[in-house]
């Protein structure tokens, strides 16, 4: 004899019912209780290189020292991209990974690479300062406004244009956002 749980269910609806009861009161328990944060801890692998060599032109930096690191690090496994600054004296290339990169691994390829490339750099160079970029924290969108004609000091006026429209922007956004003026 087969049991057969809908007719059984229809000839008695209370077990169904108060089990579907249950169900419902115990997701939204566990709904209630999930832990929820707003700036989840996300590891994104972005390695820092910087180089210092004091009293040299940013055109010196590039040739001597950026373009053997870029070369250095270009080889390591799961690169995605490669940008540098340079200033007067110093020397900084960003080392973006794949998203799926350990962090960790991607940090001591990177230091390999330039260990083997340090013996072609200028002796008089600082050593390199590797370190991992630690993106938690950091702003996720920056806007800036400009205005066709005016200086450098934001008058009053369009600062306020400014904030105002990226209020008014800012109720489609569902997070809460809200603009800042920054002037100093």
């Amino acid at each position: 004899m087969a049991i057969n749980i809908s007719a059984w269910s229809i000839r008695n609806p209370l077990p169904p019912v108060v089990f579907s009861i249950i169900l419902l009161v115990l997701g939204w328990l566990s709904f209630t209780k999930l832990a929820v944060t707003h700036l989840p801890s996300a590891d994104i692998p972005v390695i820092s290189v910087a180089v210092a060599q004091f009293g040299a032109a940013p055109v010196e930096l590039e040739s001597q020292v950026t373009k053997v690191i870029e070369d250095g690090v270009s080889g390591v496994e799961g690169v995605r991209h490669i940008t540098s600054s340079i200033t007067d004296g110093m020397s900084v290339t960003t080392i973006a990974f794949a998203l799926e990169t350990n962090t960790d691994r991607a940090l001591n390829d990177v230091k390999d690479a330039v260990t083997r490339v340090r013996s072609n750099l200028p002796q008089n160079v600082t050593e390199p300062l590797i370190q991992r970029v630690d993106v938690i924290g950091l702003p996720i969108v920056t806007y800036a406004a400009i205005s066709p004609g005016k200086t450098c000091v934001a008058s009053p006026r369009s600062s306020a244009l400014a904030v105002s429209t990226a209020k008014s922007w800012s109720r489609w956004i569902p997070t809460g956002f809200r603009p800042r003026d920054s002037r100093p």
